[in-house]
């Protein structure tokens, strides 16, 4: 069998490197991303720049000959956004987060999708969400919980509309999870006192994470397809 090519987003830390480590173990040839390359595996380029998807992916498909099966939709910015803040820096932290979090990962989906219908072939898409889609986020954080419920409707859409051309797509909504990125926002919100919000007493780790995005990438029944799946520790349950 022909050696799948994923590219993964957000790879060089945290669940982005969860998920490249653990569909290598399973054989795929993983491509990475970072805001800068960190190695030879790595594509470098800061998703701020809108010019930055097009060039991602062609570069991608560049390096695996033209052919990539899998895309995980992992970059993401998380910073605070408060209310108090001058109306231009305001809005200038809310563009920055959703063009991270959400443009770039619309539009390499749909370079994705494109790739797979004009070649006939299938495809799978896992999109890293977060539980504030659903349930929203701290008064600092309204860019963060906006983007992340556009990626939950996107990858619902995208679902609904090419599972019968042979294109999946998945989601994952964790909530905390134990990154740099989330241990700074948990230390600045008192971290204990959050903890106290998750029955499960813990955060997520990214291995955690990384095994779910593994199953969806590979292993998913086809049927599931449109799922969201929730690793929050029951602190928001559906």
């Amino acid at each position: 069998m022909t050696q799948p090519v994923a590219l993964v987003t957000g790879s060089s830390r945290g669940i982005g490197a969860a998920i490249a480590s653990k569909l290598r173990a399973r054989g795929v040839r993983v491509i990475g991303h970072a805001s800068r390359a960190v190695d030879e595996q790595t594509i470098g380029a800061d998703l701020t720049d809108p010019t930055a998807p097009a060039r991602i992916w062609e570069e991608a498909l560049r390096r695996a000959g033209g052919r990539i099966d899998l895309l995980v939709n992992n970059a993401g910015l998380f910073s605070p956004n408060p209310i108090g803040l001058s109306d231009i820096e305001w809005l200038d932290n809310w563009e920055d987060t959703l063009r991270i979090n959400l443009t770039a990962a619309a539009e390499l989906s749909r370079f994705a999708v494109r790739h797979w219908l004009e070649r006939e072939a299938s495809g799978r898409i896992v999109h890293v969400a977060s539980r504030a889609g659903y349930r929203g986020d701290s008064p600092d954080h309204w860019h963060y919980a906006a983007a992340k419920g556009g990626m939950i409707a996107m990858h619902k859409t995208i679902a609904r509309q090419y599972a019968a051309r042979g294109v999946m797509s998945y989601a994952i909504c964790p909530g905390f999870t134990d990154t740099a990125m989330a241990g700074d926002y948990l230390a600045s919100r008192g971290g204990p006192g959050l903890l106290a919000d998750i029955p499960l007493g813990r955060v997520a780790t990214p291995d955690e994470i990384a095994a779910i995005a593994t199953f969806c990438a590979l292993d998913a029944p086809e049927s599931m397809t449109g799922t969201v799946i929730d690793a929050n520790g029951a602190s928001y349950v559906r």
